[in-house]
C-alpha cells in the first residue's frame, strides 16, 4: 500500500462536517466505522466513545488544512507534528496480498499503528499520510474548497498545482455562479451606460433650446 494513500485518511474525516452548512455525519458508530474503509479489522475496534474522540481529531486536522490554506505554512506543520507526537505509527515492509507474476510478495511501506483505541488507530494513519503528502508535494497542495460554503478539505496532486475545488460538482457550480456575477455587471454596466447616454441626451436637447 502506498504511503500517500493513508492521507485519504485526513480528507475523509475532516469532509464528514460541513460548518458553514451547519452539517455533521460523525454522529454514530456506524459513521465512525465507515471511515476505516476497507479496514474492517481496525474498524471492529470502535465504540461509543469514539465518537466524541473522532470530532477531536477532525477539529485538529481541519486546522491543518486552515492554516496551509491561508499560507501559514509553518502552523501547518507545527500542528501536524503535534498529532504525530500524540499518535506515533511504526513503518514496516509488508508483502501481503500482492503477488508478481512468479508468486514473490511485492514489497511495500506500510504503517502499522499500536493503538489504544479506535481514535488513536486512525488518526495515527492519518497524520502519517498527511505528513507524507505534505513534505513530498509541499503545504500548498493541502487546500480548502473555495466554492463556497463548502470548504471541504482536498489534496492537490495536478500537476501545475491549480487545483481549487473539492469535487468536478463545486467547480461546476462555482464557475456557474461566476459567469452569472459576470453577466450580472455587465447589465449593470449597460444600464448605467443607457442611462448616462440618455441624460446626456436630455442635457444636450436642453441646450440647443
Amino acid at each position: 500500500m502506498e504511503l500517500a494513500y493513508y492521507s485519504d485518511y485526513a480528507v475523509r474525516l475532516v469532509n464528514t462536517e460541513e460548518p458553514a452548512r451547519g452539517k455533521d455525519a460523525l454522529t454514530s458508530v456506524e459513521a465512525v466505522r465507515d471511515l476505516f474503509g476497507s479496514n474492517k479489522e481496525a474498524a471492529r475496534r470502535a465504540a461509543e466513545a469514539d465518537v466524541t474522540r473522532f470530532r477531536s481529531v477532525r477539529a485538529r486536522l481541519r486546522a491543518v488544512f486552515e492554516s496551509a490554506d491561508g499560507g501559514d505554512e509553518t502552523l501547518a506543520v507545527n500542528l501536524l507534528n503535534s498529532l504525530l507526537l500524540e499518535f506515533p505509527v511504526s513503518p514496516q515492509i509488508s508483502g501481503h496480498n500482492f503477488r508478481d507474476d512468479d508468486g514473490r510478495p511485492l514489497w511495500h511501506m506500510h504503517l502499522a499503528d499500536h493503538p489504544s483505541n479506535a481514535t488513536a488507530g486512525y488518526a495515527a494513519i492519518a497524520a502519517m499520510g498527511l505528513a507524507f503528502h505534505l513534505t513530498e508535494y509541499g503545504v500548498d497542495r493541502l487546500g480548502l474548497c473555495e466554492a463556497a460554503p463548502c470548504r471541504n478539505a482536498y489534496l492537490d496532486t495536478s500537476t501545475n498545482r491549480s487545483r481549487r475545488y473539492c469535487s468536478d460538482r463545486c467547480a461546476t457550480r462555482a464557475n456557474v455562479a461566476a459567469y452569472r456575477a459576470r453577466k450580472r455587471l455587465e447589465a449593470d454596466r449597460s444600464e448605467r451606460t443607457g442611462l448616462a447616454a440618455e441624460s446626456a441626451q436630455r442635457t444636450s436637447a436642453t441646450g440647443e433650446r
